[in-house]
C-alpha cells in the first residue's frame, strides 16, 4: 500500500510539474495558455532527449511537428490562393477576387518560428493572409524561406530580400495589380526580425527602384547583444517564450556550435572591440522610464574575440537590426511596432521605436498590456483576433 502511494505521489508531483504555470494575474483565458505551456512543455522536453540521445536535432523534430499542421493553398469565394516561387523562393500569393478598377495595395508577409520552424501554410498564417487580402482588398505575399539548422544565416535573409526583390519588381507588381506606392512588409518574431533587416537593406540598395510604404513589426527579436534588459529579466521564464528557449533559437540561427548559445545565456560573448555597438542597446538611456523602473543596468560583460571571428552574424545588421546606426536608420518608411508586457523581446521592440523615432521616422507603436508572446498568431486566443482587428485596421487607415 506504501508503494503504491509513493508512485502516486511521484506521477502527480510529475504532472503537477508539467501542468503548474504560473502566469500574470491580466492574462486572458489563462487556461488556454496553460494547455499550451504544458504541450509545449513536454515536446521540448522529449525533442531534447531525442537530441541527446543522436536521433533527431530538436529543429528538426519541430519542423516535423509542423508539417503535419500544414494546409494546401485552398481558395474560396473571397480569395483566389496559389503557390508559386518567386526567384526560386517559395511563397503564398492571395489575391481578392472582387473586381477592382484601381490597382491594389499589398502586403509582403514573413513568418515567425525562431528561424527554425514555421510556414506561410500554417493555418494561423493562412489565416491571416486570407483576411487580410478580404479586408484591405490587398494582395497578399506570404513568403517561406529556407531554415535552421540546416541552413544559417545570412540564407533566411537572404531568402526573403530576393523574394522581396522580385515582388517589387515593376512587371511583377503589373502582373498583381499592385500600386508600387502602397507596399508594406510586415512578420512577427522571427519574421519581424527579418521584415527589419529587408526594410533597412532595400532602403540603401540602388538596384531597387520601387521603395516601400510601410513595415510592421510584431514582437520582432531585434539583437543578441544584451539580453539582460529588465524584459528578460522579469520574464525570462514566460511559457510562450522563455529566455533559454529563444538563447537556443537565435543561437541556431548562426550556427549549430553550442558553444555559442552558451556564451549567450551568460551574457559574456562580445569581445570589447565590439562595445561600441553598446550604446544602440543601451536600455537604460532607450526605454521610457516605467519600463526601467527597479532595474540597474550593466554593461555586459566582455568576451573573447574568437566566437565573432568564427560568427560574424550575431552583431550584422542583416541579422541584428537594432544595431544599426542612425544613418542607416533615417528615411525609412512608416512603422508599426507591436510589443507584449509579458515577452522576453518586449525590450527589443521598445528601444526600436526610441531609435526610429530619434532618427525621424513616424512610428505607430501598439503595446499591449495584457498581451505575451505569440499572441498575434495563436487564433484560438481572444486576443489574438484583438490584436489581428488592430493591425489590419492599422493597415487599412495608412497603406
Amino acid at each position: 500500500m506504501g508503494r503504491k502511494l509513493l508512485y502516486l505521489l511521484i506521477v502527480g508531483l510529475f504532472v503537477s510539474y508539467y501542468i503548474y504555470t504560473p502566469l500574470p494575474d491580466n492574462i486572458e483565458e489563462p487556461w488556454k495558455l496553460t494547455l499550451i505551456s504544458t504541450s509545449m512543455k513536454a515536446f521540448l522536453h522529449l525533442a531534447s532527449f531525442a537530441e541527446f540521445l543522436g536521433l533527431r536535432h530538436f529543429a528538426d523534430l519541430m519542423m516535423l511537428t509542423v508539417a503535419i499542421e500544414e494546409v494546401p493553398p485552398t481558395s474560396d469565394e473571397n480569395v483566389t490562393v496559389t503557390e508559386t516561387k518567386f526567384d526560386n523562393v517559395p511563397v503564398r500569393v492571395y489575391v481578392p477576387k472582387r473586381k477592382l478598377d484601381a490597382q491594389r495595395r499589398a502586403v509582403f508577409f514573413i513568418h515567425g518560428g525562431g528561424w527554425c520552424s514555421g510556414s506561410a501554410a500554417l493555418p494561423n498564417y493562412d489565416l491571416l493572409s486570407r483576411w487580410t487580402a478580404e479586408r484591405l482588398d490587398a494582395v497578399v505575399i506570404s513568403t517561406n524561406y529556407r531554415l535552421a539548422p540546416k541552413y544559417h544565416f545570412p540564407i533566411q535573409f537572404e531568402d526573403v530580400y530576393n523574394a522581396l526583390r522580385w515582388f517589387l519588381r515593376k512587371t511583377v507588381l503589373e502582373n498583381y495589380g499592385v500600386d508600387p506606392e502602397r507596399i508594406c512588409v510586415s512578420g512577427d518574431s522571427a519574421g519581424g526580425n527579418l521584415a527589419a533587416a529587408v526594410t533597412q537593406q532595400q532602403l540603401h540598395d540602388p538596384d531597387v527602384k520601387i521603395k516601400l510604404k510601410m513595415q510592421s513589426l510584431i514582437y520582432p527579436a531585434l539583437q543578441a547583444l544584451d539580453l539582460d534588459s529588465p524584459s528578460y529579466r522579469e520574464y525570462s521564464h514566460m511559457p510562450a517564450l522563455s529566455k533559454s528557449r529563444l538563447v537556443r533559437l537565435m543561437s541556431e540561427y548562426i550556427t549549430t556550435d553550442r558553444s555559442l548559445e552558451k556564451a549567450m545565456l551568460s551574457n559574456q560573448y562580445v569581445p570589447e572591440e565590439s562595445s561600441h555597438l553598446l550604446k544602440f542597446v543601451n536600455w537604460s538611456t532607450l526605454l521610457p522610464e516605467r519600463f526601467r523602473k527597479g532595474h540597474v543596468y550593466k554593461n555586459p560583460i566582455y568576451g573573447s574575440s574568437e566566437l565573432l571571428q568564427k560568427y560574424p552574424g550575431f552583431l550584422d545588421v542583416r541579422a541584428a537590426p537594432l544595431l544599426a546606426d542612425d544613418s542607416r536608420l533615417r528615411g525609412l518608411p512608416l512603422t508599426y511596432v507591436l510589443t507584449c508586457q509579458y515577452d522576453v523581446l518586449r525590450d527589443d521592440g521598445l528601444m526600436y521605436v526610441t531609435r526610429l523615432r530619434n532618427a525621424g521616422v513616424q512610428v505607430t507603436h501598439n503595446h499591449v498590456e495584457d498581451g505575451f508572446h505569440g499572441a498575434f498568431a495563436l487564433l484560438k486566443f481572444k486576443i489574438g483576433y484583438r490584436l489581428i482587428d488592430e493591425y489590419i485596421n492599422w493597415l487599412k487607415e495608412n497603406l
